[in-house]
């Protein structure tokens, strides 16, 4: 009989679908028909991961060392928003930005700190970076050499799925074509150089995050593997027979929701699906190929700033969809902390996450068994449905091109189906305990106001700047010009980017200059909002009620309510903002609301050009402070000091009352979930500015 140790840490066996089921009605009772044993010895465990990085290298890599020592497994870096965008810390979109949500990585120097003391190669790396993730690995790879470590050896994964930041995340920098060119590079360089390392991660994570529908979530990740694939075929990089391996090196990132068996079957659809494409689509026969290899973080859409303590049981629930099957099992889990729709998670709320899988891996027999949900004619039936519903969204995105050519179709759908479930909420068809189902509470001792939250001091970003001048005055200029001209031309001539990237890396080339020099051959892009310029109601009564309101305090002011509606700074999370615009305009606002990604200044441009009668800015970056303060001091300089503004974002207590005495006429947080409500009350704010009598 064969023991299976060691197979949990993969999704699947292997074998063909088919050989995937058991019948328990032959042989001993217990025993499959393939003979192997209903429990044996534990398997080995998934991957322990904490989602962490912030303020400095420095900071980081204390966190890091200490999440190891507790029992993690696997590094996820988080970067923040410079870096994730490719622009230097002094740039004037990173105001406000720096180490908030992330580690800033602004050169080498930066990296060789962020892994000092931790052997790159027995570390098991995950980047979640994207537009510029061949510099982040190129950087990385760069410091191995350095080193003296062993390129073959380094194992890891980079995020790299730039067609899931058009559609959800934000954080692209160059248009589709040359942005699918840079992927593919990176796949075609990594099997022979790096060959342990994944170059890309599809991301179906930030879809559901966004809205997505299980069969979305599904068929939108595939399809964006297939562009990166065939791109990879059509660029003549890797030789037809290597084929099989470059597809078994793509890994996927997935999302768990709190519907704890549509995520389970969700997941044995992935399977199903990733093997059918690479057999039919690929020729792909290597049965380790041909494993669905993922890695998961939980939801956090659902988590709640209302009663957050219940986010607990939320992240529990999820966390046993993507372990209790065995055959779709991820190889890697990284957790939210129960406080993060509240803000930045101390390391005390990041241990306790960590000690959810411990306990779940070490402490239960989960992984003492095959899979118990085989045999099941409900979890097959779902499975089914979903793979049905899937295959056909993939007929639609083949049909328009592919995913790079139906990048507004999906957002559109996105941006749709994610108005469907903030009404369901709103009208309480989907049940959230704590929101608008079992509100009244107990007061929760698990901690509020100060010390609550991480908070990151607000003299870092200047500390930042001049660490970069420094660099910038101490290292050779004439190397460091010579790696960014040969960096240009491998770009311009088509060549792979990955060893004139590392060439970039050695010279001391800064985060921003790569970005600038990239940005100069390949230009920048801005994707669809998603957002239709005129949204029925549908008749509701709710927002028929704010409709008429609209349309009286129009007539009083003379010309329609004009709502400007900005994202400041480098924060891509535009959700909620999509979410006020649609909803803005189904009440019969003019809402001028032109994506992600402006400058303060460029945002009272955009309020006077448009007569503005209200601003919004949508900030969940936690750069409230300074982009607030900021903006309104340019709606001063163009004249809208009269203009009220109002904001919303993930704003703890003390930061709100700062916000209010800088003249911001309403805040708004997660627990303002009424979205037409929202839109009334913002009604109320343009009528006291412009209309109350003296």
């Amino acid at each position: 009989m064969r023991q299976h140790k060691g197979v949990s840490c993969r999704l699947h066996s292997g074998a063909p679908r088919g050989m995937l089921r058991r019948n328990n009605t032959k042989g001993s009772p217990g025993m499959a028909d393939t003979q192997r044993p209903i429990q044996h010895a534990p398997d080995r465990p998934w991957i322990f991961r904490t989602y962490a990085g912030h303020s400095t290298a420095q900071k980081s890599n204390e966190l890091y060392r200490g999440n190891l020592a507790k029992g993690q497994t696997g590094l996820s870096i988080a970067f923040d928003l410079p870096t994730q965008t490719a622009y230097d810390a002094d740039h004037i979109l990173a105001k406000g930005e720096v180490g908030k949500v992330g580690v800033p990585v602004k050169h080498m120097g930066d990296m060789a700190q962020l892994f000092d003391q931790l052997p790159l190669e027995e570390m098991n790396t995950s980047m979640t970076i994207n537009a510029p993730a061949a510099w982040m690995l190129a950087m990385y790879v760069a410091l191995a050499d350095e080193r003296g470590d062993d390129r073959a050896k380094l194992r890891g994964t980079t995020q790299n799925d730039i067609v899931k930041e058009y559609l959800s995340r934000g954080t692209y920098v160059f248009p589709p074509e040359p942005s699918m060119r840079l992927i593919a590079d990176m796949v075609s360089w990594c099997y022979t150089e790096v060959p342990k390392w994944n170059p890309m991660n599809v991301c179906s994570y930030h879809l559901q995050e966004a809205g997505a529908t299980p069969e979305q979530e599904l068929a939108y990740a595939l399809a964006t593997a297939i562009a990166v694939l065939d791109k990879v075929k059509a660029g003549g990089q890797v030789p037809e027979s290597d084929f099989e391996t470059v597809f078994g090196r793509i890994s996927f990132f997935v999302n768990a929701g709190v519907r704890f068996v549509t995520e389970l079957c969700k997941m044995r659809a992935f399977v199903d699906l990733w093997e059918e494409i690479g057999r039919e689509r690929y020729g792909v026969t290597d049965p380790k190929a041909l494993l669905f290899r993922y890695g998961v973080q939980v939801n956090s859409l659902g988590l709640t700033e209302p009663q957050p303590e219940n986010n607990v049981y939320r992240i529990l629930i999820e966390a046993l969809a993507v372990t209790l099957s065995k055959r779709a099992r991820c190889r890697a889990l990284q957790l939210p902390a129960w406080n993060e729709a509240m803000g930045l998670p101390r390391p005390w709320d990041q241990q306790w996450s960590l000690r959810l899988q411990q306990i779940l891996a070490y402490e239960t027999d989960l992984l003492e068994f095959e899979d118990i949900f085989d045999g099941s004619h409900v979890i097959e039936g779902k499975t089914e449905e979903l793979k049905e519903k899937a295959r056909a969204t993939l007929a639609e995105i083949d049909a328009l091109g592919g995913a790079t050519n139906a990048i507004t179709h999906m957002k559109e759908s996105l941006v749709g189906a994610h108005i469907d479930r903030i009404k369901a909420i709103e009208n309480g068809s989907l049940s959230v305990v704590g929101v608008n189902k079992y509100t009244s509470t107990e007061e929760s001792p698990l901690g509020v106001g100060d010390g609550s939250i991480q908070t990151v001091d607000p003299m870092e970003e200047a500390m930042q700047v001049r660490d970069l001048a420094n660099w910038r005055a101490t290292r050779d200029v004439k190397k460091v010009n010579a790696a960014l001209d040969e960096l240009r031309k491998a770009a311009a001539e088509n060549r792979n980017i990955m060893e004139p990237s590392i060439t970039c890396a050695k010279a001391g080339v800064t985060t921003g200059e790569w970005g600038t020099a990239m940005r100069e051959v390949f230009g920048e892009f801005r994707a669809p909002t998603g957002v239709a310029m005129v949204i029925s109601s549908g008749g509701d009564e709710e927002i028929e009620a704010v409709k008429a309101e609209v349309d009286r305090v129009s007539d009083a002011l003379g010309r329609r309510l004009t709502y400007v509606l900005g994202k400041p700074g480098l924060d891509g999370h535009s959700n909620g903002a999509e979410q006020i615009a649609a909803r803005g305009r189904e009440v019969g606002m003019d809402v001028v609301y032109e994506g992600i990604r402006f400058t303060p200044a460029e945002i009272a441009a955009q309020a006077k050009e448009a007569k503005a009668h209200v601003v919004g800015l949508s900030i969940l970056s936690g750069s409230h402070l300074d982009l607030v303060r900021e903006t309104i001091a340019e709606m001063r300089k163009q004249g809208l000091e009269n203009v009220p503004l109002v904001v919303g974002g993930i704003i703890p207590p003390e930061d709100a009352q700062a916000l209010r005495q800088m003249g911001v006429a309403r805040i708004y947080t997660p627990k303002d979930f009424k979205i037409t409500g929202i839109m009334g009350d913002v009604v109320k704010v343009v009528e006291k500015a412009w209309l109350a009598t003296a």
